[in-house]
Order: C-alpha cells, then sequence, then structure tokens
C-alpha cells in the first residue's frame, strides 16, 4: 500500500499518546459498571469456525431485519487487484435504484465484512444485505474482499482495502460506477471494522486522494491489539488467539516481539488530520467494550470527531444493525460526505 503518512516528530507523537492514553482511562473507567469488559465473553466460534458471516445463528437480529427495495443494482465480482502470488482481488458493486450513473456523481462507502480477519466473504447473505442496505440509502457501495488468515498476515488485509479505494477513486471508475472521488467513506464491522477504521487513521492530507476516505463508521472492531490493552480489556482467549493469528506473533507485555500490534490498532495512527468517526458496540458483546472506548478518547484527543454510542444486549459487529441504528451510521454518512 502506498502511504501518504508523515509521522512527525517523536516528542509531538510522544504527548500525543500519553494525551489519548490518559482520556481513554477516564472513558473506560466511565463506561467499566455498564460494560463488564472484566469478566470472561462467550465465544461467537469456539474451537473454530469456518461460518460465511461473524453474525452467528440464525436470529432476524440487526442487518438480517433489512429487506432491499426492488431495483438496487449488483455488480459482482469485480477485480480490483491481483497480488504477486496471483490472488485477485475482487468487489461487488451496489447501486441506488434508479440512479443514471452518466449524468449524478454520488457518494461511496467502501463496506468490509468481518470474520477474524480468517473468513468472510463479500457475498454472504448479510454482508450482501449491508451491500444492498448502503445502496438503497443513495451510496455506490462497492462490498470487498481482501486477503485471509492463514494465507495472508497483516498488513496484507489493510494493503488490500486500501488499494481497492484507489481503484474506486480511479477516473475510469469513478466514471462507471458515477461514483464523486471526493465523496468516498468506508463501512465494517468486527475484523472489518478494525480494517475500516486504519483506513481512516493511516496516512494523512486531504482526505479525497490516494486511498484515504471522508468518514467511517465501524462497529465492533477489534482496535487495540497490543498486550497492555488487551489485558485491561480482560480480552477472552478467543480474541487473543485471532489475533495472534492475524499479526502472526502473540501480542506478550514486555514482549517487543510484535510491534505489528501497533500497526494494526488504528489508534496509534490517529492524528487531526483524520476524518470523522462513528463508532458502535454493544455492551455485553464477544469483543470488550473498552477497546471502543479508548479508541474513541484517542481520536477526541487527536482532534478528531467521534460519536461514540453503546447498544444495548450482547449482539456483535452487523447484528446491532438494527433500523434504528441503520438510520444513525446513514445519517452520519450522508452528513460527512454530502
Amino acid at each position: 500500500m502506498t502511504s501518504t503518512r508523515s509521522t512527525g516528530g517523536s516528542g509531538t507523537r510522544a504527548k500525543r499518546v500519553a494525551w489519548a492514553v490518559t482520556a481513554a482511562a477516564a472513558a473506560i473507567a466511565s463506561i467499566g459498571a455498564l460494560s463488564g469488559f472484566h469478566t470472561q465473553l462467550r465465544e461467537i466460534d469456539p474451537g473454530g469456525s469456518d461460518a460465511a458471516s461473524e453474525l452467528a445463528g440464525t436470529a432476524i437480529v440487526g442487518i438480517r431485519t433489512f429487506t432491499a427495495p426492488a431495483g438496487v443494482g449488483v455488480e459482482a465480482d469485480l477485480e480490483y487487484g491481483a497480488r504477486e502470488d496471483g490472488t485477485l482481488l475482487t468487489l461487488d458493486i451496489c447501486t441506488p435504484a434508479g440512479a443514471d450513473l452518466s449524468s449524478t456523481l454520488l457518494p461511496a462507502v467502501v463496506s468490509i465484512h468481518g470474520g477474524s480477519w480468517a473468513r468472510g466473504d463479500k457475498a454472504n447473505a448479510d454482508w450482501r444485505n449491508v451491500c444492498l442496505w448502503l445502496a438503497s440509502e443513495g451510496f455506490v457501495a462497492a462490498s470487498v474482499n481482501y486477503r485471509l488468515v492463514p494465507e495472508a498476515r497483516f498488513p496484507a488485509a489493510i494493503d488490500d482495502v486500501a488499494l481497492a479505494v484507489e481503484w474506486l477513486r480511479a477516473p475510469e471508475q469513478a466514471e462507471r460506477f458515477g461514483i464523486d472521488p471526493a465523496r468516498i467513506g468506508a463501512f465494517g464491522g468486527s475484523a472489518g471494522g478494525n480494517l475500516a477504521a486504519l483506513l481512516g487513521t493511516m496516512g494523512d492530507g486531504p482526505l479525497d486522494e490516494g486511498s484515504r476516505v471522508a468518514a467511517v463508521a465501524e462497529l465492533s472492531g477489534p482496535l487495540a491489539l497490543g498486550a497492555e490493552e488487551l489485558d485491561a480489556d480482560g480480552a477472552s482467549d478467543w480474541l487473543r488467539r485471532i489475533v495472534g493469528e492475524y499479526l502472526d506473533c502473540e501480542p506478550r507485555e514486555r514482549d517487543e516481539s510484535c510491534e505489528q500490534a501497533a500497526d494494526a490498532s488504528p489508534g496509534h495512527h490517529a492524528d487531526a488530520s483524520d476524518p470523522p468517526f462513528l463508532i458502535g458496540h454493544a455492551e455485553g458483546e464477544v469483543v470488550p467494550l473498552g477497546q471502543s472506548a479508548r479508541f474513541a478518547a484517542e481520536l477526541a484527543a487527536a482532534g478528531v470527531p467521534v460519536e461514540f454510542t453503546v447498544a444495548p444486549g450482547a449482539e456483535h459487529s452487523i447484528g446491532i444493525l438494527d433500523e434504528s441504528w441503520r438510520a444513525r451510521v446513514a445519517a452520519f454518512l450522508h452528513a460527512h460526505l454530502a
């Protein structure tokens, strides 16, 4: 991935991190009683799973309560890149019903599926529904596949989704799908929430160039992958396992052999050039609430506009995305991609 990040002086970064850590501690303390994140949380794929969606079971919750209107267009399996190992990277494009893509420039949203960085697919029933929902809201939605564990480890997945943004922004794609290249946002859940957040915080400068995005909405993302944060949040063995597999190392306190844990944690990259964020998290779900609380505090400390909302219950990722949450996310994206 080509990055335009300018890291700045180490002193400035150190001050920013210290400020963020202090703010995060206050935020986490204020919600500790609500979240119960120091308890062992339930696993969603005990013993490993090849389930297509991170929304486990058959309950009609979250995004599953959405029914797509007639006329929403779907163009599937478009190739947006290829890797040296021969992997072809593909995405699906969902377009609003009745949109005249030849004469109207629309905002676009990159939709990033979850699945522990190791499974899931852009076109499983739940994430196809996300794509259709975003299109029904007037966005050109690009539902993206990316390389998965164990064949690929960090930073392969974020490199891929960044490439997808660059592909969408290229003049030929912008013209083909009626995309305004200055109005591209990102939405993700679970592992996809981590990747959406990284899209928003990696790089600096204008939000209408390269792989930058102008708004990020993410749900239930594992966002702080270092040992200290995982320990503080009472992360389950399940979460520690998938993080270790994704990073190809196990974050351990006072062990510098897993330096990529910081690189894969969006809050470590936050600065004032980053786009507005909407962060959603359920109070008792499998990813500890402290992960989102800390990230929201880090963004605020860096001067990034952020909305952080806690949903009741224990649903995870797009399991939260019921009618009220869809309205909340859509309003946020419309406001910042107008």
